[in-house]
């Protein structure tokens, strides 16, 4: 998998313009990976704002966070699934080899588990305390990212409490990308937070 850099996913209850508006502005920064999360949306308006977003990112990897059923119907690059989803094997012979699958994990115990189980990549947090998901748990800090790294060599994206501050901190141990949600769409200028995640992994 590519070198993934500032990883975009949608919440529209942060957001000033509404998620089409800053995928529009992502995509046109280089974003590679576009994640659709909408907690508050039932699934046809899942659907309805999903399938217009699909057919922006001709160049980016769209992926649905935790819908599986959405992610198939609007031809989705793949899902990202949280520990309580449906299993990743249970996912993988749904979606084929082809899909990417995403995992998130607090330890290196359910790393190891994704990894051999054939997930594409990690999405490992919070790595900082975060009010974006009240049910994220306590950070994690910036080791487990090191360990990961090292001992199962497959991608890690970032997640938690992440800002421009402490962002070089999560290059500097190594993460393939990160995503810092409140930072960006809360933001009146969300091509120059973008830009400047970017930056930090020499992605422009």
């Amino acid at each position: 998998m590519q070198r993934i850099g500032y990883y975009f996913i949608t919440d529209d209850r942060l957001s000033l313009k509404g998620n089409l508006d800053d995928v529009k502005q992502a995509l046109s920064l280089g974003v590679k990976f576009i994640q659709y999360r909408a907690k508050d949306k039932n699934t046809q308006e899942m659907f309805k704002e999903a399938l217009i977003l699909r057919k922006l990112c001709k160049k980016a990897f769209f992926l649905v966070n935790d819908r599986l059923d959405i992610a198939l119907a609007v031809s989705a690059d793949g899902v990202h699934l949280g520990q309580d989803d449906l299993p990743l094997d249970a996912a993988r012979s749904i979606l084929g080899r082809k899909k990417i699958i995403g995992v998130s994990v607090c330890n290196l115990q359910e790393a190891a588990l994704a990894k051999k189980k054939g997930a594409d990549y990690l999405g490992v947090g919070p790595v900082f305390a975060t009010k974006t998901k009240p049910d994220a748990g306590k950070p994690l800090g910036l080791e487990l990212i090191a360990k990961i790294k090292k001992q199962l060599k497959i991608p890690v994206v970032a997640i938690g409490g992440i800002n421009l501050v402490n962002g070089p901190s999560i290059v500097a141990a190594k993460a393939d990308g990160l995503c810092a949600i409140s930072e960006v769409v809360a933001s009146a200028r969300i091509k120059d937070k973008i830009r400047q995640f970017q930056e930090l992994f020499n992605v422009k």
